[in-house]
């Protein structure tokens, strides 16, 4: 796991090696244990690293093929690096180390491009190829590790990090009003924008590659399938399903330094901690964040769990306070982060990070399995699609449109949404169920400037779309939307971000693609009833997990933000966004705002969701722009 940079100067100049540098030493916290710059005509790379295989400084990128002619920076681990070792040492490569960093540029001198359909992990890379010209970077498949890049003064810049990119004194960050709308709506800016004109990031799946010419090529190489479901019985999916988790985990069971585990009383991380203890010698390490309010702690069944596995437990308490690491967090995302619980993913990686240097993680199993409670709250809507689509739309159209206008975010709103949910075909449901700030509140939200920003940067499409497609039913559509634009671009930046901020690696089992692959042809009465989801996972853990864990509500890592801003936390919100810098920006209407910070503090209503994300966006502009 690392931190990479670099810099391709199209013109063939050499690269500043001290520019490399100064890049490099943004991202020490991504690699805390050595540094690699290679820099010559046309390209400069950097990588710092954290090690996990092959601890010695010979391994440390960037690495090249025998002859010099290619080079590569890599951040993340290939789970299956040994097998693929040994099939190009008999095809005539020779290495000199034992890295799977080093496998990757042979893997790229043997096969090209196609080289990206034997990785098996999670990756971000870059490849010069001197003889070629040409610079060739990917992403793995799920977005697990991220890829920044921007074209400027006739060079491609890339990091894996924003700041990184910026260290360069040829970029320029300026905000990018349409991707700070689209942070409004779903939390985090989609790929493959940033929250800075002109900064961008490659999508999960896909690689690019770049000329002397300038021209930047992106192209999609994976993507989560469409298949036949399974015609098996229930009992032969179910140990097929488990014979290849058991497999992945005991892949990312391979490290040179110790792993521990994310343990937060689920499903999906107690079944990984359970086929941890099943594959090791020792017990397993587990980590848990917990909260003072009992009806979001999982402390007890994440204990359960530790007692049955005779795990080295490790538990921590998340309390209002520690949200004056808010600045902090803003500093490390780069962009602007609604997702709340990146706040204990950060305190259980610096905690984790105190005894082992590798964690795995139940990241993964809701999006394969439909595990979400939105999937069932979105099957409820379609009842009503009964009915055709334009006549629904013509019956809701009017009375909907007069609601949103009768008081600015007042109790009409609801009603309004709840016609707008029935008048939409399914994607435009999903698209309101899932937004936070929801149109009819942006109406009234912000102000004539903001919306004027907002069509000058913006986008031709928006990013978060995802066509109908009448292969699949309406489970199955959601659950490849979230795996195409959630996944990567909310939860995975939230686990990389928070982790990597402590040098802390995670490794996700579910997300393993063979995995992703095989779930995705489960039949779905094997994963959702109006009962809940992931019934499969659910069978598969029956003899593995205590009962209570088994049939727990569906927790995750919730943040009790709704009661924090009603106490503690209410001076936080009043001298945040009321203040003469935030409404100074001219982006809120600053009467709304005040309204909204007003019946949450005093408990009339909660908008704790959307507040979360105006200050975190606030916190974003103070650190980046004043």
């Amino acid at each position: 796991m690392c931190g990479i940079v670099g810099k391709f100067v199209f013109s063939g100049a050499n690269v500043d090696r001290a520019m490399i540098k100064r890049m490099a030493d943004t991202i020490v916290h991504r690699g805390p244990d050595d540094e690699g710059i290679h820099v010559a005509q046309y390209i400069g790379l950097g990588q710092r690293r954290l090690s996990i295989i092959d601890l010695s400084h010979e391994a440390t990128a960037p690495l090249s093929n025998g002859d010099q002619s290619l080079w590569v920076v890599f951040n993340g681990e290939i789970y299956n690096f040994q097998e693929l070792r040994s099939d190009l040492i008999k095809k005539g490569h020779a290495f000199r180390t034992s890295s799977d960093t080093e496998v990757i540029v042979h893997l790229y001198e043997e096969y090209g491009e196609r080289c990206l359909s034997f990785l098996r992990g999670m990756f971000a890379f870059a490849i010069w190829d001197q003889k070629k010209k040409v610079l060739f970077a990917a992403r793995d498949r799920l977005g697990k590790k991220p890829f920044i890049y921007a074209l400027a003064n006739r060079s491609l810049v890339f990091g894996s990090e924003i700041k990184a990119i910026a260290a360069d004194a040829s970029i320029r960050l300026q905000p990018n009003y349409a991707a700070i709308d689209s942070y409004l709506s779903y939390q985090y800016v989609p790929s493959p924008h940033s929250a800075f004109v002109g900064i961008h990031k490659l999508p999960a799946g896909h690689y690019l590659t770049c000329d002397t010419t300038g021209n930047v090529k992106v192209s999609r190489y994976w993507q989560p399938p469409v298949i036949e479901k399974y015609a098996a019985s229930r009992e032969e999916i179910e140990q097929g399903l488990k014979d290849i988790l058991r497999d992945s985990v005991r892949m990312r069971m391979v490290s040179d330094v110790p792993v521990g585990a994310f343990l937060s009383g689920g499903i999906d991380s107690g079944t990984v901690v359970a086929l941890m203890a099943m594959e090791s010698a020792k017990p397993v390490q587990t980590f848990t964040i917990g909260f003072c309010e009992e009806d979001m702690n999982e402390l007890p069944y994440a204990r359960q769990v530790a007692e049955k596995y005779g795990t080295e437990h490790h538990e921590f308490i998340v309390r209002p306070a520690a949200l004056e690491v808010l600045p902090l967090l803003a500093k490390h995302y780069d962009e602007p982060f609604a997702d709340a619980s990146a706040l204990p993913t950060y305190y259980v990686s610096k905690y984790t990070r105190q005894h082992v240097t590798v964690a795995l993680s139940g990241d993964g199993g809701d999006e394969s399995f439909a595990g979400y409670r939105h999937y069932r709250n979105m099957l409820w809507w379609s009842r009503f699609d009964v009915m055709p689509f334009s006549i629904r739309a013509a019956l809701t159209r009017v009375p909907e449109y007069l609601m949103s206008r009768m008081g600015a975010l007042n109790g009409f709103l609801g009603i309004a949404k709840g016609l707008r949910m029935l008048g939409s075909d399914f994607p435009g449901r999903y698209h309101q169920y899932m937004s936070i700030v929801k149109d009819q509140e942006k109406r009234h939200l912000y102000t004539p400037a903001f919306t004027a920003l907002i069509r000058e940067n913006g986008f031709k499409d928006d990013p978060w779309d995802m066509p109908w497609d009448d292969s699949m039913d309406n489970l199955d559509w959601m659950m490849r939307h979230d795996q195409q634009h959630y996944l990567p671009d909310c939860l995975m930046v939230k686990t990389d971000i928070a982790s990597m901020a402590n040098s802390l690696e995670v490794r996700s089992p579910f997300l393993d693609h063979r995995l992703v692959e095989f779930a995705a042809g489960i039949p779905n009465d094997m994963k959702l009833t109006h009962d809940g989801g992931k019934l499969i996972l659910r069978s598969l853990a029956r003899d593995l997990l205590p009962p209570d864990v088994l049939n727990k509500r569906k927790t995750g890592f919730g943040v009790p933000l709704n009661r924090w801003f009603r106490g503690e936390l209410s001076e936080l919100l009043r001298s945040s966004l009321l203040d003469g810098v935030s409404l100074g920006r001219g982006l809120f209407n600053p009467r709304q705002l005040q309204r909204m910070v007003n019946e949450q503090i005093s408990g009339t209503r909660d908008w704790s969701n959307r507040l979360w994300a105006i200050l975190f966006l606030e916190l974003w502009f103070r650190e980046h722009f004043n």
